[in-house]
């Protein structure tokens, strides 16, 4: 199913239907030896996962591009609803998970504490999930927003690769 999405001023959503259970989308979600097999668009790996999930927790992510270039996300859980939802701040971060300047990454954004950004699950009667990651992002371009926009719809189409296994091992 293709991705679905919708810019306004500081917030772009994404969402895709899972065939699975809210349980199973949330535990790949969450898991990091399963995020690490989709964090990233296509040919991107995720070398290092890091979850720490309950309000304050941290997380941290490695993102590889094919050229071996790593770069880090980082963050704080700020609130989290079993199997429902979750909230962070997400931000650009050092291998340790502490924030950096986006500038670190040559990229042109002027510093800032992070996005706030929102992943919702909901199942539906038919036991098939609906995922929608809402990024708030108030200093991206319109370019930024679409290479995100394309970014998650292949980061999407790994995560229902993942999501597949378990379905089949469990």
């Amino acid at each position: 199913m293709p991705n679905q999405t919708t810019t306004e001023a500081a917030a772009q959503s994404f969402s895709r239907v899972f065939d699975a259970p809210r349980a199973l989308v949330w535990k790949a979600w969450t898991t990091p030896e399963y995020v690490m097999q989709w964090w990233g668009p296509k040919g991107f790996t995720c070398p290092l996962c890091r979850i720490d999930l309950r309000i304050g927790g941290r997380f941290t992510y490695a993102m590889a591009t094919p050229d071996g270039q790593v770069g880090y996300n980082g963050g704080e859980f700020r609130d989290i609803v079993l199997l429902e939802r979750i909230v962070w701040l997400w931000h650009f971060a050092d291998a340790d998970g502490n924030r950096v300047s986006p500038a670190n990454y040559g990229l042109p954004h002027e510093d800032r504490a992070g996005n706030i950004d929102e992943i919702r699950f909901e199942q539906d009667s038919n036991g098939q999930t609906k995922l929608t990651y809402t990024r708030n992002d108030p200093t991206a371009s319109q370019e930024e927003k679409d290479g995100v926009a394309a970014a998650f719809e292949q980061i999407f189409d790994k995560l229902a690769t993942v999501i597949a296994a378990l379905a089949h091992t469990a």
